[in-house]
Order: structure tokens, then C-alpha cells, then sequence
């Protein structure tokens, strides 16, 4: 892989680190009405552990890193087909594996960057379903947000 693309990875991978070694209370805050599956993070964590393989050959991950997510990769391994199903939110409170893998989240973040607090991943807005323009001034994709700038727009009357 070429050096913006590694670059993407480790950044990916250092971000999605950081939601996993987040306090529950910031995890479930993060998460706020998204339903996200547990299945799901655990497929994203593998696949950062994986790929951090080809990463930390090409120098992109130190080896101490490397051996943090090694242990992040082992212990989402040994959860069980039954502790993936289901929504997250649940298994951040039900399941104490979530608190195994926060602390070897945090160790790796603490070894990568000196410290396991970092700033949560920014969550997009969803957008809305396409929505027609009115009197020709497109709409803004986020509920919520400033309209796109444009020409302003009188009523008649």
C-alpha cells in the first residue's frame, strides 16, 4: 500500500482504538440514538488488529503496537458467537469482555500516543432523504444545520 494509504489506516485504527478505550458513559454518550450491532465493532476491531500487521512491517505501527493489538485481536476472538449479537450499547453494560478490551485498548493508545485520552471520532449527521430545493436554493443535507448559501430569496407579497 502506498504511504497515504497506510497513513488512512493507522489514523482509522487510532481512532476506532480510541472509542473502544472511551469510558462506557462516553462510549454510550458517542453512540447517542445510532443502533449500531455488536457484530459489527467486532469485525472493525479484527480487521484494524489484522491489517496493523502489514502496517507495522511497513513501519507505520511500532512493534510495542503491534503487540498491544495482537492482544486487542486475541481477546476479540475469544468472545463468544452469542456476546456478538445484539445491539452494542447493550454489551458495553452487560458484558465484562468490554472492559477487557477498553483496558488493552488504552494500553495500546498509551504506548502509540503517550496517552489513552483522545478526542472521540466525529460523528457525521445522517442525512435526510434527497429533499427538492426551494425556489431553487438547495436545502442543507443536515437536519438542523445552516442552509447552503445562496441567493436570497424574497416572498412575494
Amino acid at each position: 500500500m502506498n504511504d497515504l494509504g497506510d497513513a488512512r489506516l493507522r489514523t482509522w485504527t487510532l481512532r476506532f482504538m480510541t472509542l473502544l478505550a472511551a469510558d462506557t458513559q462516553d462510549q454510550l454518550a458517542w453512540l447517542g440514538e445510532r443502533e449500531v450491532e455488536t457484530k459489527d465493532v467486532v469485525e472493525e476491531a479484527e480487521l484494524l488488529c489484522r491489517v496493523s500487521e502489514g502496517l507495522a512491517e511497513r513501519g507505520t505501527f511500532e512493534p510495542e503496537d503491534l503487540r498491544d493489538l495482537r492482544a486487542i485481536g486475541r481477546r476479540l476472538d475469544e468472545l463468544h458467537a452469542t456476546c456478538r449479537v445484539g445491539l452494542w450499547d447493550n454489551a458495553l453494560v452487560t458484558d465484562a469482555a468490554w472492559d477487557d478490551i477498553r483496558s488493552l485498548a488504552r494500553e495500546f493508545l498509551l504506548t502509540s500516543l503517550g496517552d489513552w485520552r483522545q478526542p472521540l471520532p466525529i460523528t457525521r449527521a445522517p442525512t435526510e432523504p434527497s429533499r427538492p430545493p426551494v425556489h431553487g436554493v438547495p436545502r442543507h443535507p443536515y437536519p438542523g444545520a445552516a442552509p447552503a448559501p445562496g441567493p436570497a430569496v424574497h416572498s412575494p407579497g
